[in-house]
C-alpha cells in the first residue's frame, strides 16, 4: 500500500547500529544472561499484535506457546539482560511491513522502553497518542513513513532523554509544539514532508544546543526563521523549505554554523534577491558536502556570486542541486571546473539550452540530471557529456530529436561507458536510430527509460543480444509495432518490463511459452496494456512466481482464467485485466495466495454471483468490477474491506444493497 502514500523526496535516514560506537552513543546491553521478559509487558506486546495486520509474518515469533513464550527472544525486541524489561522495539518495515489501525497506546506499558522504531509501515491515519509522553526512558523514536496523521502531541516534550525524533513523511497537521524546545538532549529532529504542518518555527527550537540534524522541509511553515547567533551551534545538516521570509540577520546566524556540512533550502522564493544570503552561502561552501538550492528563483548572476571565486573553491562538495530555478547554459559552463569531487549534479527545470557538443570537466560525476531543459539542438556523439564515472543520466522532457544521437566509427572506437541508468522519456524521438546509438554506447545499462516518445517500428533484436545487463526497460507510450519478442524471457537480468500503450500484436501464449524465463526468480513487473495482443492466457504464466504487477488491460485477450493461472503469485499486488474478453472462473471457496492493492476487471465476465474470493482482499485501494455481469446483493464484508479504498467502481451491473453511511 505504501506505493500510494509515499511521496517523492530525498531521504536521509540515520540508521543507528546497536553498538557503543553508534552515531548517537547508544549502548544496548548484550544478551549474556537468561532473563525472561516481564509478564505485563509480554501481554502488552500480544495485544499490540492483535491490532495490526501482519501478512508478511514480521511478528510470527510473537506467540504464547511454551516454546516461544519469552518475549525477549521475539523478533524486533531486546530486553535488559538484568531486569528483563523490554528496552528496544524495532519493527521497521520495508519489503515486509505492518498495516492496520495500530494502537500505539498499548506500548505505553513498556515503561523502560528506550528505542522505538515503527517506521516504514502502513498505519493509515493513526494518531500519535498523547500517552507517548509517558515513555520517560525513550531515547530514540522513529515513526517516519508510517502514515500517521493528526497533530504532533505536545506531550513529546516530556521525553527529556530523547536524542532522536523522526516523524518525516507522514500526514501530520497543525503547528510544531513549542514543547519540543525542552528536548535539550535531542540530536536529530526531522519533521519534513508533512504538507499540512503550518505556522511558524517555534523560537524554542533554538534551545536544542545538541542538535546535529534539523529537517523542516516539505511543509506549509511560514513566517521568519527565528534562530539567532549561538542557536544550534553543533548543526551539521539543515533542511528548510517553505514560504519563509528570510532576513539579513538570518544569514548572520547561518554563517556561524561552523559544523554545517549539508544545506538544503527549497522554495525560498526570495533567496535569489537576498545577496547577503548568497554571499553567506558562498563563504560556507568550502565546508559543505551537500548543497541544495531548489526553487529559489536563482539566475546566472546568482550562481556567479556563489561559485565564481577561487577563494571558495571546494574540494569537499559532492552533491549540488540547483533544480527549478532560471539558469541558462552560462551557469552550467561556470560549474565545469568548480569542484573536481562533485559526484551528483541536479539541474532539472531550468532554461539550459545546449546547442553544441560540450566536454565538461566533471571527473568524479556519477549522477547528472538535466531533465526539463531545452536541448533540441544538442548532439550526443560518443563520449559527449559522458564523464568517465557517470552512472546515471536523466534527460527527461528535453525536446531531444533523432538528430541528437549520432553514431560514427571514430566515436564508437573511442567509447567506454560506465552508464547504468539512462532516462530519455518524454522527448521527440521517432526513428530506430536511437536504438543504434544505445547499442553502441550504453551496453552496460541496467535501467533504460524511453517512455512517452514517438518511436516507430518493431522492437529490435539487439535489445536481447547487446543489453545483457538490463534490469528495467520502459518503452511504453510509443508507436512500436510487431510482436512482443520472445527474447525478453531470455534476458536473465531483466526484472521489470513496460511495453504498454504501443501498437504491439501477436499471440500472448508464444510470449510465455517460447522462452526460457531464466529470470523467473527476479522478474516482478510486466505491463503489456493498451496493445493489440490476442489469444488465451496460458497457464505457463505461473512460471513468473515473483510477479508483483501484471497489467494486461485493453488488449484482445479471450478465454477462461482459473485459479491455476494465478495460484503461484504470492507476491502479486497489482492486477489489471480490464477490457478484454476474459472470463474469470474461480470456485467460491478459493483463497488466493496474494493480497492485492489494485484490481481492475472491468468488462470481464465474473458470473452472476458476487466474487467471494474478494473477501480475502482487505488491503485494496482500487477496485474496478464494472460491467462484469454481476446480478447479486452487495455483501456487507465489501464495505469492511473498503476502509483504505480511494476508488471503487461497480457500475453497469445488477447489484442491490445499501451503501453504509
Amino acid at each position: 500500500m505504501r506505493t500510494y502514500f509515499l511521496k517523492k523526496f530525498n531521504v536521509l535516514l540515520l540508521v543507528l547500529l546497536h553498538t557503543s560506537e553508534s552515531t548517537l552513543g547508544f549502548n544496548w546491553p548484550g544478551k549474556l544472561a537468561e532473563v525472561k521478559c516481564i509478564e505485563r509487558e509480554r501481554q502488552a506486546l500480544l495485544k499490540f499484535k492483535e491490532g495490526v495486520l501482519d501478512d508478511a509474518g514480521m511478528l510470527s515469533t510473537w506467540n504464547e506457546d511454551e516454546n516461544n513464550g519469552d518475549c525477549c527472544k521475539w523478533k524486533g525486541i531486546q530486553c535488559n539482560n538484568e531486569t528483563g524489561h523490554v528496552q528496544m522495539l524495532d519493527l521497521q518495515g520495508h519489503d515486509a511491513y505492518l498495516t492496520g489501525s495500530i494502537n500505539i497506546t498499548l506500548l505505553t506499558d513498556l515503561q523502560n522502553l528506550e528505542y522505538l522504531d515503527l517506521s516504514w509501515n502502513d498505519f493509515i491515519y493513526v494518531h500519535i497518542p498523547k500517552l507517548i509522553g509517558s515513555l520517560s526512558m525513550l531515547r530514540y523514536l522513529n515513526l517516519s513513513y508510517s502514515e500517521v496523521s493528526g497533530s504532533i502531541p505536545s506531550e513529546l516534550g516530556n521525553l527529556s532523554k530523547l536524542e532522536y525524533l523522526n516523524l518525516n513523511n507522514n500526514h501530520l497537521i497543525g503547528a510544531i509544539p513549542v514543547q519540543l524546545g525542552k528536548l535539550t538532549r535531542l540530536r536529530y529532529l526531522d519533521l519534513s514532508d508533512n504538507d499540512d504542518i503550518r505556522g511558524e518555527i517555534p523560537y524554542q527550537l533554538g534551545n536544542l544546543s545538541q542538535l546535529r540534524y534539523l529537517g523542516l522541509g516539505g511543509s506549509s511553515l511560514s513566517g521568519v526563521i527565528p534562530f539567532r547567533i549561538g542557536n544550534l551551534p553543533m548543526l551539521h545538516t539543515l533542511r528548510l523549505g517553505s514560504n519563509f521570509d528570510i532576513k539579513a540577520n538570518d544569514a548572520e546566524w547561518l554563517s556561524n554554523l561552523y559544523s554545517l556540512t549539508n544545506l538544503e533550502l527549497i522554495s525560498l522564493q526570495n533567496l535569489g534577491s537576498s545577496h547577503l544570503w548568497l554571499q553567506t552561502i558562498s563563504k560556507i561552501i568550502p565546508n559543505l558536502q551537500e548543497l541544495r538550492l531548489v526553487d529559489g528563483n536563482l539566475v546566472d548572476n546568482d550562481i556567479q556570486l556563489l561559485f565564481d571565486s577561487q577563494s571558495n573553491f571546494s574540494t569537499s562538495l559532492t552533491i549540488l542541486d540547483l533544480s527549478k530555478n532560471m539558469l541558462t547554459s552560462s551557469a552550467f559552463r561556470l560549474l565545469f571546473n568548480y569542484s573536481l569531487n562533485l559526484r551528483e549534479l541536479y539541474l532539472s527545470y531550468n532554461n539550459i539550452v545546449l546547442s553544441s557538443p560540450l566536454y565538461p570537466n566533471f571527473p568524479s560525476l556519477v549522477i547528472l540530471d538535466l531533465s526539463y531543459n531545452n536541448m533540441t539542438s544538442s548532439i550526443f556523439e560518443g563520449n559527449f557529456i559522458f564523464c568517465s564515472k557517470l552512472e546515471t543520466l536523466n534527460l527527461q522532457n528535453c525536446s531531444l530529436m533523432d538528430r541528437s544521437f549520432l553514431v560514427s566509427s571514430a566515436s564508437v572506437t573511442n567509447f567506454s561507458s560506465s552508464l547504468v541508468s539512462l532516462d530519455l522519456s518524454n522527448n521527440l524521438l521517432k526513428s530506430q536510430a536511437i536504438f543504434d546509438w544505445l547499442f553502441n554506447f550504453t551496453t552496460n545499462l541496467h535501467i533504460l527509460t524511453l517512455l512517452g516518445n514517438l518511436v516507430e517500428g518493431p522492437i529490435p533484436d539487439g535489445l536481447g543480444k547487446v543489453m545483457n545487463s538490463l534490469q528495467v526497460l520502459d518503452v511504453s507510450s510509443n508507436k512500436l509495432q510487431g510482436e512482443v519478442p520472445v527474447f525478453f524471457g531470455n534476458m536473465c537480468t531483466l526484472q521489470e518490463l513496460y511495453l504498454g500503450k504501443n501498437n504491439l500484436s501477436g499471440e500472448i501464449s508464444s510470449f510465455f511459452q517460447d522462452a526460457s524465463w531464466c529470470n523467473r526468480d527476479i522478474f516482478n513487473s510486466l505491463d503489456l496494456s493498451y496493445n493489440r495482443i490476442t489469444g488465451m492466457l496460458p497457464k505457463s504464466i505461473g512460471l513468473l512466481s515473483e510477479l508483483e504487477t501484471l497489467n494486461l488491460q485493453v488488449n484482445s485477450l479471450e478465454g477462461d482464467i482459473s485459479e491455476s493461472h494465478l495460484s503461484n503469485f504470492s507476491e502479486l499486488e497489482y492486477l489489471y485485466l480490464s477490457y478484454n474478453s476474459l472470463s474469470l472462473k474461480f470456485v467460491s471457496s478459493w483463497v488466493p495466495p496474494f493480497q492485492l492493492l489494485e484490481l481492475g476487471l472491468a468488462s470481464c465476465k465474473l458470473g452472476s454471483s458476487f466474487p467471494g474470493w474478494l473477501q480475502t482482499q482487505y488491503q485494496l485501494v482500487f477496485l474496478d468490477i464494472s460491467d462484469t455481469g454481476l446480478n447479486d446483493t452487495v455483501p456487507e464484508w465489501l464495505w469492511t474491506n473498503s476502509q483504505y479504498m480511494y476508488l471503487m467502481n461497480m457500475s453497469h451491473n445488477n447489484l442491490v444493497g445499501s451503501i453504509p453511511k
